[in-house]
């Protein structure tokens, strides 16, 4: 019997049953995490997490021998890379293969928000259209679009918006090198110069409520924001406000702070698109991030290293 196959991989969360767990069962011990004890922790090697549960210190200080955590998704926020790097743990995540259909939703989210069109199939479902007109609606046009971080996706979402002959600028900690865009070192300047802002950062304590009452505020009352990288990055409470008061005038949303629930107030308001964080919700393109994760996991015991190291823990070693 090989290494790989008595090692044991904890399995946090649903990760692509047909996928990866499909893989993987041959090759490794899966341990669901239900089924982790104390007898059972210091065989664990390995770590497969959707993301949904905490990877913290205490998690990792009960597993010894772990050597690798694989996140299915870009984002890993739950995952503590610090507290994993210092006990010499390599944390790999799925970049890239999800970064055309996320660019999509959110063309998608921004054009349904934009344009209403949930607000009008539910007047054509009442039956409004008998008797009378969907009133007119607000534009793309004339907008100038802000996107909160440049990365892989946001240039993607930058090239569709591109097509669309809708001007783009973006704000980040540094300018993109070859990035043709105007950046914003200050996000409030950037909001003011703005019609919509497209959140797409990653999640996690540097970006914790990046989007406040200021920045709201300095949007403005025609203003949209679109929301597709983590909910935490947007300050709910003001978001919320913001658009009782018609601070701003709409926002799409397809990722919240306390995922699956939504606050409440946001459920009675027409102007807000609420989607259930499915930016990258595709057979296509979770089959590419579950084959990823197998793929590091793979690599990792078959001697060859992690794929796709996040930056906290790069390979090789430094």
């Amino acid at each position: 019997m090989s290494d790989a196959a008595r090692s044991a991989i904890l399995v946090i969360g649903p990760v692509m049953e047909n996928v990866v767990e499909r893989q993987l069962a041959p090759r490794f011990d899966l341990v669901p995490i239900e089924q982790l004890d104390d007898a059972r922790a210091p065989s664990i090697r390995a770590i497969a997490t959707r993301g949904k549960l905490r990877v913290d210190d205490a998690l990792l200080a009960r597993l010894p021998n772990v050597e690798i955590v694989s996140n299915f998704g870009v984002g890993y926020d739950t995952i503590d890379a610090a507290a994993a790097a210092a006990r010499g743990v390599v944390v790999t995540n799925t970049p890239d293969v999800l970064n055309e259909e996320v660019a999509d939703l959110t063309i998608g989210l921004l054009l349904a928000t934009v344009r209403e069109l949930p607000q009008a199939d539910r007047f054509v479902r009442a039956g409004g259209w008998k008797s009378g007109i969907f009133p007119l609606g607000p534009t793309l046009r004339e907008r100038t679009v802000g996107l909160i971080g440049m990365g892989r996706i946001g240039q993607a979402i930058a090239k569709r918006l591109d097509a669309f002959s809708v001007p783009v600028v973006y704000h980040s900690r540094r300018a993109q090198p070859g990035v043709p865009y105007q950046h914003y070192g200050d996000l409030i300047a950037m909001a003011r110069a703005v019609d919509v802002i497209i959140v797409i950062v990653p999640g996690g304590p540097a970006t914790q409520h990046m989007v406040n009452a200021a920045v709201l505020e300095a949007l403005g009352p025609d203003g949209i924001l679109i929301n597709v990288a983590r909910g935490t990055v947007v300050d709910e409470e003001a978001l919320l406000k913001a658009l009782q008061d018609r601070t701003i005038l709409s926002a799409g949303l397809d990722v919240f702070q306390n995922e699956p629930y939504v606050p409440e107030g946001f459920l009675a308001l027409d102007n807000v698109v609420l989607l259930p964080h499915v930016g990258s919700a595709t057979h296509h393109t979770r089959g590419a991030m579950g084959q990823l994760v197998v793929d590091n996991l793979v690599s990792w015991f078959e001697g060859r290293g992690p794929v796709t190291p996040v930056a906290e823990t790069p390979w090789p070693r430094g």
